[in-house]
């Protein structure tokens, strides 16, 4: 049986930063709510943002590490199925991916041992710091992960010789054209993901009767941030579009299965929805809206833009992918602004706590910002297709020599190592929640207690909490 490596060796990736995409973008957003809280802490002196802030710190530590493991094993794909690239691409997306290391994840190896452990053994301040510092880190890493990215979406700042690309412009290459609103685009979708994960569990506390106070506090976080950012991330992917359509042509035309422009017409329609007919070159079953999607990409109403026959054949991207990707990104993004303002009504009318047609369902929400970012992730990606580099080096071009039998076996053994990990992962931060924020609040025994005498005083603490808190 024949192997393709180069269509497994996709196949391998795409599975892999998958699964690694939503745990960094998940600790992003978490690093950040946990520092408002401890900022909140710090400030108002209120107890419940202090257990809140250890209950989604344990959480964080999680998350964390499977982000660290599945990381590491994209680097090695690098060596092992994309050697080319690395020698075209290397001397670029290596130092951006150094710059990431030394930048960002030193610093959160520095404070990340404070924020976890620190707990009633450092200052407050000091703690609050390392929170800041461990959120402010893992927004650098995402700056300079996107900046290679992007750069490798529509690279700047460069010359190529003998087909391998050297840096010429760092400022140019760092801040590609493409960068600096598909950074913002994925950070506010960071946050967007984590606001909908807090919502979920303080929506489910609050309908199983728990916790009371600090699954209401989770909510009106939650539901205040989803409200301001889901309307913003709508604005910044709008203008993503916009530059993408300048710089990406081919990628825009793909998204929105627009073929050609018909000799005599106005306009260029929104495709809702179609079934895309690469072999035919046009859309099957096509529900679309006349103009609108001139007046989106070209904000005027007889705009137009390029179709996919203005490209030849091999320089086209795949279509359906990003066609249908796209459509569950924007139909989510559209669901996330009606939770948000649903909520913050629900709220103004003081009804939010009794409604259980929106806290039901809110239990469950959880996913919507991972499926989003899963979603953008293959919009941006195949979108791209061809190129691995756009302009420099083809995906074709890119592969090691290696058979196709070995990737075969390694995502096979991937696919069966990531599902019980990341199953594990995923159960035991379930248990986390289950336990809810009361178990973050026992504190250890003082240090002048006697070790002999430390069993005895924590299940004094556990008898105290157990009469000063409601019971579950």
């Amino acid at each position: 049986m024949d192997f393709d490596p180069i269509i497994l060796a996709r196949i391998q990736f795409a599975f892999t930063v998958s699964f690694h995409v939503i745990f960094p973008a998940f600790t992003i957003g978490l690093s950040a709510y946990v520092a408002t809280l401890e900022v909140l802490w710090l400030v108002t002196g209120a107890e419940r943002y202090h257990r809140i802030a250890r209950f989604f710190t344990k959480i964080f530590a999680v998350s964390f590490a499977m982000g660290v493991v599945s990381g590491i094993v994209l680097s090695y794909q690098f060596g092992t199925n994309w050697s080319r690239f690395a020698d075209v691409a290397g001397n670029v997306i290596g130092p951006l991916i150094g710059y990431e290391v030394l930048t960002a994840f030193f610093l959160e190896a520095t404070f990340l041992g404070i924020m976890l452990f620190g707990w009633n053994r450092v200052p407050k301040g000091l703690h609050v710091f390392a929170s800041l510092a461990v959120a402010f880190g893992t927004a650098t890493s995402a700056f300079w992960i996107l900046s290679a990215n992007s750069w490798m979406q529509f690279p700047a700042g460069h010359e190529v010789r003998d087909g391998i690309a050297y840096p010429v412009d760092w400022l140019q290459v760092i801040f590609n054209p493409t960068f600096p609103l598909r950074f913002a685009h994925m950070v506010t979708a960071c946050y967007l993901t984590t606001a909908f994960v807090v919502l979920a569990v303080g929506a489910r506390y609050v309908v199983a009767n728990r916790y009371p106070e600090d699954s209401r506090t989770m909510i009106r976080m939650a539901l205040g941030l989803i409200a301001i950012l889901a309307p913003v991330q709508a604005f910044i992917g709008d203008s993503h579009g916009l530059v993408t359509l300048q710089h990406q042509p081919a990628k825009i035309a793909a998204i929105e299965g627009h073929w050609e422009n018909e000799p005599g017409a106005q306009g260029v329609p929104l495709v809702l929805f179609a079934i895309p007919n690469e072999a035919a070159e046009k859309n099957d079953y096509q529900i679309a809206i006349p103009h609108l999607g001139s007046v989106i990409l070209t904000h005027s109403w007889d705009g137009t833009f390029q179709g996919l026959k203005s490209f030849p054949a091999e320089d086209r991207p795949p279509v359906a992918i990003p066609f249908f990707a796209f459509r569950i990104m924007v139909g989510i993004g559209l669901l996330m602004i009606l939770i948000g303002w649903a909520g913050q009504f629900l709220l103004w009318r003081r009804r939010l706590f009794d409604t259980d047609w929106f806290l039901k369902p809110a239990q469950y929400v959880w996913p919507l910002g991972f499926l989003a970012i899963i979603s953008g992730w293959f919009v941006t990606e195949v979108g791209r297709q061809p190129w691995v580099a756009t302009g420099i080096l083809r995906t074709v071009d890119a592969i090691s020599p290696v058979h196709g039998w070995a990737v075969a076996l390694t995502l096979a053994l991937f696919v069966a190592v990531y599902g019980i990990v990341f199953s594990m992962g995923i159960y035991y931060i379930n248990r986390l929640i289950v336990r809810g924020p009361a178990g973050s609040s026992i504190e250890p025994p003082p240090r002048d207690i006697p070790p002999g005498n430390r069993p005895l005083a924590a299940a004094g603490h556990a008898a105290r909490d157990a009469i000063i808190k409601p019971a579950e």
